[in-house]
């Protein structure tokens, strides 16, 4: 995901899916939500390569006369571009003032784009039956210990919490959906008097971590009842399979007294496997 998340700060809208049904959805949203004129910003639907774009699975698409009531065709608030009427536009930006003005549209623009997105969901909810809030919760209701995912490896991260729930362990899900603008109350609400949270980054920034985890912990700094432990985990990376003994080592971190570190979901069996791939190479490059 770091490709993604190195573009989290550019001004983009980012709506970050788990399935294909996800995508095409937010696809639609996406129109509505970049298009409205309280935001006006450009917008990108995120997927796992590999995991979503290389597999199939069943997609609803609705009828095109239903598209056409939920997004009707874009009428352009400013002036277009036309070879007939040639125009500059923001061509340069000069100057700390000028500068600064624009960063301060883009900030409100965004900010506004929460609510717009809001009453997007809910739109699209009448229209088709399906809602996506912000971020979606999975048996959190008695969890005593939360894995915050994103895009499809939240599935794997489901399918965790229900075998540990068999075996009498109380854990649950968080999945991230909208990531900019980050919603940071819907964070904090859901996470509050949860005890042990775990944020799982799919990336990761050398020197200083995962990227999602401080974006996390900033939301959740000043709440009266923000969880009592949050682990940073990297894991994930490059589309590598997390299995079940993973969220159970993930688990075991959580309840240590002093859980140090981020947490790396990468064993000797993996260095094994990678030191192998090393000595091919090695051969192969002897051989040429």
């Amino acid at each position: 995901h770091n490709d993604v998340m190195s573009t989290r700060d550019c001004g983009l809208i980012q709506l970050h899916a788990e399935t294909c049904q996800e995508v095409f959805d937010f696809i639609l949203m996406g129109y509505k939500i970049a298009e409205d004129p309280e935001v006006c910003l450009p917008l990108l639907v995120n997927l796992d390569g590999f995991y979503l774009s290389f597999t199939r699975e069943p997609v609803l698409i609705p009828d095109e006369d239903e598209v056409r009531n939920f997004l009707p065709l874009y009428t352009a608030t400013q002036p277009v571009f036309q070879a007939s009427q040639p125009m500059a536009r923001a061509s340069a930006v000069f100057g700390g003032v000028t500068y600064t003005s624009f960063k301060l549209q883009q900030e409100l623009a965004s900010r506004n784009a929460e609510k717009i997105f809001a009453k997007t969901a809910h739109d699209f909810k009448d229209r088709f039956g399906r809602y996506y809030g912000p971020v979606e919760t999975f048996h959190l209701d008695d969890a005593e210990y939360v894995f915050v995912m994103s895009n499809s490896f939240a599935t794997k991260g489901k399918s965790a919490v229900i075998k540990l729930r068999q075996q009498g362990i109380k854990a649950g899900l968080l999945k991230l959906r909208l990531f900019r603008p980050f919603p940071s109350e819907a964070i904090a609400s859901v996470l509050a008097g949860h005890a042990k949270v775990a944020v799982i980054d799919q990336n990761l920034a050398p020197g200083m971590g995962g990227i999602t985890y401080p974006e996390i912990v900033t939301a959740l700094y000043d709440k009266k009842h923000r969880p009592e432990k949050i682990l940073s985990v990297i894991g994930g990376l490059g589309g590598k399979n997390m299995d079940d003994q993973d969220f159970r080592t993930i688990i075991e971190t959580l309840d240590k007294s002093n859980m140090g570190k981020p947490l790396f979901l990468y064993d000797e069996e993996d260095a094994k496997n990678f030191d192998r791939l090393l000595k091919i190479a090695k051969l192969k490059e002897v051989s040429s």
